[in-house]
């Protein structure tokens, strides 16, 4: 990851993976689960951090909507993507209500602490699997 890219995304006050993500750890993560369980697995981890509420789930679009009021006020999405029966992409988007045009990387580890909880709940395949495809 380049120092600009270092630079802007510290001052950012929103995050989101992807699957060819510069910086490796905020890239796709794939899990051996069904869309039921992923989803169910990412409502479980909203439901045991303190401070957050589950605004919205659509099953249809694999979205989960989480606002987080502690430590600081933020949105998260959650989308979850079945790639293969029992292989599910997992992509988290959030965005820090601050006035501040910086969250000093608080939406980044936002997202690490998901990714780790879920890796706990869910069998990890691999990040960015098919970025090269």
């Amino acid at each position: 990851m380049s120092l600009l890219k270092k630079v802007q995304a510290f001052f950012s006050a929103h995050t989101e993976t992807a699957e060819q993500h510069s910086n490796p750890d905020l890239r796709s993560r794939y899990y051996k689960a069904t869309v039921k369980k992923a989803m169910d697995a990412v409502q479980a981890a909203a439901s045991s951090r303190g401070g957050c509420a589950v605004t919205s789930v659509s099953e249809e679009r694999g979205e989960i909507s989480v606002h987080i009021q502690k430590p600081k006020s933020a949105l998260l999405v959650a989308t979850v993507i079945s790639v293969r029966p029992f292989e599910t992409a997992i992509d988290f988007s959030v965005s820090t209500d601050t006035p501040l045009p910086t969250d000093f990387g608080y939406s980044r580890k936002v997202i690490l602490e998901y990714y780790k909880k879920l890796d706990s709940e869910l069998k990890f395949v691999g990040a960015g699997l098919n970025s090269g495809k």
